[in-house]
């Protein structure tokens, strides 16, 4: 039986690194086989997951042996960390990998919606030529609000701000004083939604955050302020996005992630017919290169895992 087991995709080079010296069960197909992913842990001592497998006690419960857990990427709602410690397993997340995957998407996603040039292929095809409607805003001097002021918000700040953009930012856990804010401009999370044209979330999924972005929150932004989240599903309440959207009280919006992924039913049909609207697949952290950088840092974080171990 293998001793590392790897449910989502990895880089292959990484996964090649890693074969050389231990045994490897690369399937990305186990996240959606969780019997299967049960059965190939029950002897294994490393787990590489990415965001959508669930360490949850009843999956590390087939894995006695355990003691690793390597994240392909930096959020870790999808791992259950007290289960994890209590057992003395290790949680590897690849903190830094892909920051700047994140925030060149959340940047290319404000250019995108404050722009608005760029939704207008049906129409064009059909031999339209809509160019009134499509004079769209440019992001020079127009502020970006940041909701959360990690390591990811922080590379989103430092481009922004190169493209003329002012800056302000909210974090519970960052002092006003705090020198690491440097530039940026800190305030409370209501007077963020009132004052940004722009708004990005960088904040984990809990309780204290989930749909900190609400129908409240949402009907205070600025007219024609757009949203961005590329953090957490949960974070945003759809279904009052979906109406503010609607209605013409946001501009646009793009989301990366969300409460049930993949979309349900009633999500999809939700958002159907909104055009201001960006969905991609919980894709933002992943580029070509970003891939490369995050498997790399996960596998040498098993490795020296299961080195210490002996």
């Amino acid at each position: 039986m293998p001793q590392i087991v790897i449910s989502e995709f990895m880089d292959e080079s990484a996964v090649a690194g890693l074969a050389k010296d231990y045994d490897v069960l690369y399937d990305p197909q186990l996240v959606d086989r969780p019997d299967a992913l049960a059965e190939a842990l029950c002897d294994a001592t490393a787990l590489i997951v990415r965001n959508r497998t669930q360490v949850r006690p009843a999956l590390l419960e087939a894995a006695p042996g355990l003691k690793v857990v390597g994240r392909l990427g930096v959020g870790l709602d999808n791992i259950d960390m007290e289960a994890c410690e209590a057992r003395g397993i290790a949680v590897c997340p690849a903190t830094g990998a892909n920051n700047t995957a994140v925030a060149e998407y959340v940047i290319a996603a404000v250019l995108a919606l404050l722009r608005g040039a760029f939704f207008s292929r049906g129409e064009m095809l059909s031999g339209a030529w809509p160019r009134g409607a499509l004079m769209g805003n440019e992001i020079s001097r127009r502020t970006l609000g940041l909701v959360g002021f990690g390591a990811i918000a922080r590379e989103t700040a430092a481009r922004a701000q190169a493209l003329g953009m002012s800056v302000i930012g909210t974090d519970p856990y960052i002092a006003p004083d705090n020198p690491a804010w440097g530039y940026i401009q800190p305030c409370s999370l209501d007077e963020l939604v009132s004052e940004a044209d722009a708004n990005s979330l960088h904040v984990p999924l809990t309780d204290d955050t989930r749909h900190i972005i609400d129908a409240a929150r949402l009907a205070a932004m600025r007219p024609g302020a757009v949203l961005v989240n590329a953090a957490r599903g949960g974070v945003v309440d759809e279904a009052a996005l979906a109406d503010a959207l609607r209605n013409g009280t946001l501009g646009g919006a793009a989301l990366d992630v969300f409460e049930s992924e993949p979309l349900t039913a009633e999500a999809a049909e939700r958002f159907d017919g909104i055009e201001n609207l960006i969905l991609t697949p919980h894709i933002a952290g992943v580029t070509q290169e970003s891939n490369v950088r995050v498997s790399a840092v996960t596998a040498a974080n098993v490795r020296q895992v299961l080195e210490a171990a002996g």
